[in-house]
């Protein structure tokens, strides 16, 4: 199909988290590791044409009004595209997730995401290259999910002010 949610919302006990600021319904999600911003930066500047091509639709809140990042770094990750509103990752794969370590790199990556209340959808490059309209679809039908879903009571994210 033209998009895979390998991770959902995790209601597992909030433990000490590289995500402590503010973001989704609470979640923290600002603080990252320093060290990532300049890669973050060069990713910016070399995205692969799928990437591009993805960006053209998920930039300046055509999706709903929802605002997308690029190149984000998350605690110690960098993720292709981030909604904080949705708490929603956008992945664009291409053919190095191929390579033998690199499915199982992808789990432990998006359930520790997950854990955090994010939602990872993933995309082949051929998928965003071939279904332009499609791929931008299926993003903004879960962007409609999360908006409009109410957190969960045991929600263990939220901000206190």
């Amino acid at each position: 199909g033209s998009g895979t949610i390998v991770a959902a919302l995790s209601l597992t006990p909030y433990s000490k988290s590289p995500f402590e600021k503010g973001g989704f319904r609470g979640i923290c999600m600002r603080n990252y590791s320093r060290n990532l911003k300049p890669p973050s930066r060069e990713l910016c500047r070399n995205m692969t044409d799928a990437e591009q091509l993805l960006w053209s639709r998920l930039r300046r809140q055509q999706l709903h009004g929802v605002q997308f990042y690029r190149q984000k770094p998350l605690g110690t990750y960098i993720v292709d595209f981030f909604a904080s509103a949705a708490g929603l990752i956008i992945e664009v794969d291409g053919g190095q997730h191929l390579k033998p370590d690199h499915p199982e790199r992808d789990r432990q990556r998006d359930r520790c995401l997950c854990e955090e209340g994010l939602l990872v959808l993933r995309f082949d490059n051929r998928a965003v290259l071939l279904e332009t309209d499609a791929v931008p679809a299926r993003i903004g039908t879960e962007i409609l999910h999360r908006m409009k879903s109410p957190p969960a009571s045991s929600y263990p994210f939220r901000r206190s002010r």
